[in-house]
């Protein structure tokens, strides 16, 4: 779940409708996502895209403990999804006819792991249009935001945070478990993204960089979190004291322009990636919206690509 930043919804393309030029109507895509029932008589159904029949099996994708709602799904979706590598041609004839596309094969198994997850046809489109889409990848520079983790990880996980959101705060244990599965392979980015609503928000970003600029930003960013009920301008500053801080270093950094500058820079960058909410995840550029659960299924399946 998130903090709102506002409740205006986000359009998502079909991948269908990218690769068919067609403009469907809602209630006729979810229909044919949700696998309609196939006419009697006709041992293969026609695929929607381009007319072939639909491809059922796969080699190297395992589907054998989906249920048959859930294998219905998926059979539709790999043969309406195109390939991750930019051909006009689907996921399932990508794997089918062994192209040199590497990524179609954890393509098709990602699209197995949705279909099981209780995602609606529309959800399941827009998470595969974040993944593989290339419009919808996005550069997400470190520069001098916190990082935890390895300097020279594969995955860089980018996060939109706000020290005021419980949903934030719920994310944390979440974020720090997945740097523990994978040592080495993923760090953590830090981006601050004060929502309007949140009126401590903004005191407790500025804290928070100016404790980095003493090299105490994670342990500051752990205490605001831990004491989420109070981030008055009094818990701020006994906050600094119980980590430590030269309190008159601490004091003028609050009050330097460039600090409040950071917390700035950091929400225009995640205006510019249409971040609508708290807290909102990027793994390596892409836009991550399943639930943070998830989140490790998805690290080992880009790990494995």
């Amino acid at each position: 779940m998130l903090c709102a930043a506002s409740s205006s919804p986000t359009a998502s393309l079909s991948i269908l409708d990218r690769a068919s030029g067609l403009t469907l109507c809602a209630a006729a895509v979810v229909v044919v996502a949700l696998g309609c029932s196939e006419s009697k008589g006709n041992e293969h159904k026609k695929g929607a895209a381009g007319g072939e029949e639909l491809i059922r099996k796969l080699p190297r994708v395992d589907v054998s403990k989906l249920d048959p709602d859930a294998r219905k799904a998926w059979v539709e979706h790999i043969n309406n999804a195109l390939s991750p590598c930019g051909e006009p041609i689907t996921v399932a004839r990508c794997v089918q006819q062994q192209r040199k596309c590497r990524r179609c094969v954890p393509a098709a198994r990602y699209l197995a792991r949705l279909v099981t997850g209780g995602y609606s046809a529309k959800e399941i489109r827009q998470f595969y249009r974040n993944r593989y889409d290339e419009q919808t990848k996005v550069d997400l520079p470190t520069g001098s935001a916190p990082v935890r983790g390895a300097t020279m990880a594969r995955i860089r996980i980018v996060e939109f945070s706000d020290f005021e959101c419980p949903f934030c705060k719920a994310a944390r244990p979440i974020l720090e478990r997945t740097l523990r599965e994978f040592p080495g392979r993923v760090q953590i980015v830090f981006r601050h993204y004060p929502l309007p609503a949140h009126t401590q928000a903004v005191p407790a970003a500025i804290a928070s960089i100016a404790a980095a600029k003493q090299g105490k930003f994670w342990e500051m960013h752990d205490k605001l979190f831990d004491a989420q009920s109070d981030l008055s301008s009094e818990a701020l500053e006994r906050y600094a004291e119980e980590l430590g801080l030269d309190m008159d270093r601490f004091r003028t950094a609050i009050q330097k322009p460039e600090t409040r500058e950071v917390v700035e820079k950091d929400r225009a960058l995640g205006q510019r990636v249409k971040v609508d909410g708290t807290p909102t995840i990027f793994v390596s550029g892409r836009r991550f919206d399943e639930p943070l659960e998830s989140l490790a299924d998805y690290i080992r399946e880009e790990l494995n690509q």
